[in-house]
C-alpha cells in the first residue's frame, strides 16, 4: 500500500464522524446531480403552465403561454447537461437507445426526453409560430434570419384561416399528450430515488409526488420571474390579471408541495424506525441550515406567506409585484435547497447507520461549482436567443385575428 494511497485514506477518514464503512468514504453523485433534477423540475412547471392556458382554457394566463414554452424548451436542452459532465464518458450516454434496457428506469428517460422535446415541445412551438414564421420569412430584412425562418417553414406556407384552425386543433392536443409527459419527466426522477431501498431517506412512495408538486411551484416561479423582468427590459406594463392568476397557482403547488414534504416527515417521525435517529442528528446538525433556515422557513414558509397575504388582501399593485418577485426567487432557491438536501444530504448516511460522511465540493474540477454555475446559467442564454429568433411578444393576437 503506497503512502499517497494511505494519506489519501487518511484526509478521507479525517471528515467522518463515527465509524463507516470504507466503501462509503466519498458521495456518489455531486452538485451536477442536484442540479440535474432542478432543471428537469423548471422543464415541467413551465408547461404545466403553458397547458393551463390551452387545455384548462384559463384565459387570463395567456402572456404567459408562449414564454412558457420557450423557458420548457430552453432548459429540456440543457437538462442532459449535468448527467453528461457528471458520466466522464458521455458518448456512452448514447448506448440507451442502441441497447434499450426496459427495466432501467435511467435507461428509460432518454426515450422520454426524446418524446418530450422532439414531438411534443418542438412541434407543439413550430404549429404556435407557423403563421409568424412564415410572415417573417418573406418580411426579415437580415438575411440569416431570413433563411432561418425559411427553413424553419419547411416549405409549409399555407396561412389561410382554415390551416391555422387546424393548427391550433393539433397543438391543443399535443398540449394534452405532453402533460402527462410532463409530468412523467420530472416524476421519474422523484421515482428513482425513492426506489433506492438502501438509503432511508429517499426511500418513500412520496418522494415522485413531492419532486412534481415542487417542480411545479419552480417552474411556475420562473416563468413569473422571466415575465415580469422581461416587461421591466422592454418598457411595458405588467398584466396584472396574468400575474394575479399566476400567483394563484404558484401558492396551490407550493402548500400542495410543502404539505407532502412535511406529512412525509410526520410519518418517518411516527414510525420511529431504526434510521430515525440518524436521520434526526442528521437533520439537527448538517442539514440543519439547508433545510431548517433555507428550504422551509425562507423556502416555503416566507412565499405561503407573502403570497397568501396577496390573495387575502387588496394590496397596491406595486405591492403585489414585490411579494410576487419576492416569492418566486426564494421559492427557487427553497426548491434548489430542498434538492440539495435531498440528493447530497440523503448521501451523508448509509443503510449501516454507523456514521456519517461529508460532502467536499471542489471549485474548478468536473463536478466542481465552476462547472454547476455555468451549466446553472447556460439555459438563459439560449433562452435569450430563443427569445431573439422566437417573440412571444402579443401572445397570438395575431394568430387570433386571422382566424376570427
Amino acid at each position: 500500500m503506497n503512502d499517497s494511497y494511505l494519506e489519501t485514506l487518511r484526509a478521507a477518514l479525517a471528515q467522518v464522524s463515527g465509524f463507516i464503512y470504507p466503501n462509503e468514504l466519498e458521495l456518489q453523485w455531486s452538485i451536477l446531480i442536484v442540479l440535474y433534477p432542478y432543471i428537469t423540475g423548471l422543464v415541467a412547471g413551465a408547461f404545466i403552465l403553458a397547458s393551463l392556458e390551452r387545455v384548462f382554457n384559463v384565459k387570463s394566463v395567456k402572456p404567459t403561454y408562449r414564454l412558457s414554452l420557450l423557458v420548457a424548451l430552453a432548459f429540456l436542452l440543457i437538462a442532459p447537461l449535468p448527467l453528461q459532465v457528471h458520466l466522464g464518458h458521455p458518448e456512452r450516454a448514447f448506448e440507451i437507445f442502441m441497447t434499450p434496457n426496459t427495466s432501467s428506469a435511467m435507461a428509460m428517460f432518454g426515450f422520454v426526453y426524446i418524446w418530450y422535446l422532439m414531438v411534443v415541445l418542438l412541434v407543439e412551438i413550430w404549429l404556435d409560430y407557423r403563421r409568424e414564421i412564415v410572415l417573417w420569412s418573406k418580411s426579415e430584412t437580415f438575411w440569416p434570419k431570413r433563411l432561418f425562418y425559411k427553413l424553419l417553414t419547411f416549405g409549409v406556407d399555407n396561412i389561410s384561416p382554415r390551416s391555422l384552425e387546424i393548427d391550433e386543433k393539433i397543438g391543443r392536443a399535443l398540449t394534452v399528450i405532453g402533460l402527462p409527459s410532463a409530468v412523467l419527466l420530472h416524476g421519474y426522477v422523484g421515482f428513482i430515488f425513492g426506489s433506492i431501498k438502501a438509503n432511508p431517506w429517499w426511500s418513500t412512495p412520496l418522494m415522485p409526488i413531492i419532486f412534481l408538486f415542487s417542480a411545479m411551484a419552480s417552474g411556475i416561479a420562473g416563468v413569473l420571474l422571466f415575465y415580469m423582468f422581461l416587461c421591466w427590459l422592454r418598457d411595458e406594463p405588467i398584466d396584472m390579471p396574468c400575474i394575479d392568476t399566476v400567483a394563484k397557482f404558484f401558492l396551490t403547488a407550493l402548500i400542495v408541495a410543502f404539505s407532502l414534504e412535511m406529512l412525509e416527515t410526520l410519518q418517518t417521525a411516527y414510525e420511529a424506525e431504526e434510521h430515525f435517529d440518524i436521520i434526526a442528528l442528521l437533520v439537527e446538525g448538517k442539514l440543519y441550515f439547508s433545510m431548517i433556515f433555507v428550504q422551509i422557513l425562507m423556502g416555503s414558509l416566507t412565499p405561503m406567506f407573502l403570497l397568501g397575504l396577496a390573495q387575502l388582501f387588496d394590496l397596491p399593485e406595486k405591492v403585489r409585484k414585490v411579494f410576487y418577485g419576492a416569492s418566486a426567487v426564494l421559492s427557487l432557491v427553497g426548491i434548489f435547497a430542498m434538492r440539495w438536501n435531498v440528493v447530497v444530504g440523503g448521501q451523508f448516511f448509509s443503510k449501516s447507520l454507523r456514521g456519517f460522511t461529508t460532502y467536499k465540493m471542489e471549485f474548478a474540477g468536473r463536478e466542481g461549482l465552476l462547472s454547476a454555475i455555468v451549466l446553472a446559467i447556460l439555459p438563459l442564454f439560449v433562452l435569450a436567443g430563443l427569445l431573439y429568433l422566437l417573440p412571444p411578444w402579443g401572445e397570438r393576437a395575431g394568430k387570433e385575428s386571422a382566424t376570427s
